[in-house]
């Protein structure tokens, strides 16, 4: 069921955006060359506590995921994009880091994810963050009053598609509210003018995510990391987003 936010309501969830992006610059500057993924679940974990939040992740159990997640931050890396659980393993030079998370604040959930590179960056790896950031910006202009959903899916399309990456369909955007995944799905690729028509009050999680020579996704042994078919490497960027009668507001923007 989609559900439109009163003003009262976006502002009430204005908070959770705040502080999923406090946890997410907080485990960013952490994340270094020898950081073990699981220190880096344990600061999110320890900054959840601290704030009297609620992670969405812990025991969420969906049917694509083997057993309940456990942990309350998703960390992939290089060749994994999404899901990805951590794990005994250190960060080294040149990783490229996924971060994804979640949780809940007096009832409301924000959601957002970001990339980046710990050490000595390659190029690609940075063109392919670059790449998802773009498409985030520009499916967050697209999320306005008179626009449709295609509009969103088509805008981060074509910056995908502008640079040569392929596009997987499987997992994309959602509504956010009260929980973390709701409708309606956003998907990264999509027809302009088409599908569901925005309104205000919406509240959508927007989340361009690509792989560098692919659009294939496997499972892996954990029940839950999603590697590239081919091992080549992705990025991953996320916001949620609150459509109004003016311009959009970014919930979880950051800095």
């Amino acid at each position: 069921m989609i559900e439109l936010r009163t003003p009262a309501e976006i502002e009430a969830m204005k908070p959770a955006g705040r502080f999923v992006a406090s946890v997410l610059e907080a485990t960013r500057a952490a994340a270094d060359v020898g950081v073990n993924l699981l220190d880096i679940d344990a600061l999110a974990h320890e900054m959840i506590r601290s704030a009297g939040a609620e992670s969405c992740y812990i025991d969420y159990h969906p049917s694509f995921g083997a057993s309940p997640f456990g942990k309350v931050i998703c960390t992939s890396i290089n060749d994994a994009v999404l899901h990805g659980l951590p794990h005994d393993y250190r960060l080294k030079d040149g990783d490229l880091v996924s971060l994804d998370f979640a949780a809940s604040v007096d009832g409301w959930v924000s959601d957002s994810a970001v990339s980046f590179v710990v050490g000595t960056p390659r190029d690609a790896d940075l063109k392919i963050i670059e790449t998802t950031e773009l498409a985030l910006d520009a499916g967050i202009r697209a999320a306005r009053v008179g626009n449709k959903i295609g509009d969103i899916s088509a805008a981060i399309a074509e910056v995908a598609q502008g640079r040569r990456y392929r596009i997987n369909t499987d997992f994309g955007g959602h509504g956010v509210g009260r929980t973390m995944h709701g409708d309606p799905h956003v998907p990264n690729n999509g027809r302009a003018h088409r599908g569901l028509p925005l309104k205000a009050g919406l509240v959508i999680a927007i989340e361009p995510w690509f792989l560098e020579t692919t659009d294939r996704i496997v499972t892996d042994a954990d029940g839950w990391t999603l590697r590239s078919k081919d091992g080549s490497r992705g990025a991953h960027s996320e916001h949620t987003v609150a459509i109004t009668d003016g311009d959009p507001i970014v919930l979880t923007s950051r800095g």
